[in-house]
């Protein structure tokens, strides 16, 4: 049944995909007498209130690439410093590119978004699930509305421990959703 990478890709979205719908069924919207949150979503990293689903994709394949910080005068350090994306996507838009910035960019239309961190919720073992901000967009299409965009449900991509020399890089795998929002009034 899932002997093909085609169908463990299929699988694989639409888990994720049926994550993030359940997490949207309950979003709040503006005019609604009780605020609600997002069940799946941790509070710290809601999207605000009001806000609509553009699109959600699963992480097919993914890294996150860490640099070595070697202190001023030692020989090694260690993986400390940030980490750089590379990951293919795929959800309700299609296929999208993961890259340093952190940016996402559709295949089909080339639309682009970058954003930056507004806060992260840790998970044990994992790297933390986020709350990110768009700060840029490129061109028209199925990221063009996107206002913020949440990082859930991940796994891997934990920096190595011991210790490192000038100029060496780890690339560890790492899976996740994506959400994207558009949110009233931005």
């Amino acid at each position: 049944m899932l002997s093909t990478t085609r169908s463990r890709i299929r699988a694989l979205a639409a888990v994720g995909l049926a994550v993030a719908a359940t997490a949207v069924l309950t979003v709040s919207t503006a005019g609604s007498a009780a605020a609600q949150t997002t069940p799946l979503i941790p509070d710290i990293i809601q999207p605000p209130a009001g806000s609509k689903l553009v699109g959600a994709y699963v992480v097919t394949k993914g890294t996150q690439t860490y640099t070595c910080v070697v202190p001023a005068g030692a020989t090694t350090g260690a993986y400390t410093g940030a980490s750089v994306p590379e990951a293919k996507l795929f959800g309700t838009g299609g296929w999208l590119h993961h890259f340093g910035g952190p940016s996402w960019q559709s295949v089909s239309d080339g639309s682009l978004v970058t954003a930056a961190r507004v806060e992260g919720s840790p998970r044990p073992g994992t790297i933390p699930e986020l709350l990110l901000k768009v700060t840029t967009r490129t061109g028209n299409g199925v990221l063009s509305r996107s206002d913020y965009i949440n990082r859930l449900r991940t796994s891997g991509g934990v920096a190595p421990t011991g210790t490192c020399t000038t100029g060496q890089t780890a690339s560890v795998a790492y899976g996740s959703v994506y959400v994207f929002w558009d949110a009233p009034g931005v």
